[in-house]
């Protein structure tokens, strides 16, 4: 099950001041980038953030689940976690400050 462009939607509002959030569809699931860096997917219409020391110190108590077959586990955001924007908002945050910046892509 492909994941609704309506919940990104919604995500993204509710990120809207953790810097510039933007979200890209791949293979019918979504990245969602904060100042160009991969800080969740959403998947099936479930919300995962990239595992980071500062996100895991934030949560306190998390499951953590890949967002699909294969993938590396990430922090699994239950839905009733997405109405609380500002605390949303702080964990997209604090995760985005501590992820490395993107590789600058080669030219061809």
């Amino acid at each position: 099950m492909s994941t609704k462009e309506s919940t990104v939607n919604y995500i993204l509002e509710q990120i809207s001041q953790a810097g510039a959030v933007r979200a890209k569809k791949m293979f019918g699931e979504y990245c969602i980038y904060c100042d160009d860096k991969v800080v969740a997917l959403v998947c099936d219409n479930e919300l995962f953030v990239k595992l980071t020391k500062a996100g895991e110190a934030y949560l306190g108590e998390y499951e953590l689940k890949p967002a699909y077959p294969g993938a590396k586990p990430s922090f699994h955001i239950s839905g009733d976690k997405w109405d609380d924007a500002e605390w949303l908002t702080q964990l997209i945050t604090i995760s985005s400050a501590e992820l490395p910046k993107p590789k600058p892509k080669k030219k061809r």
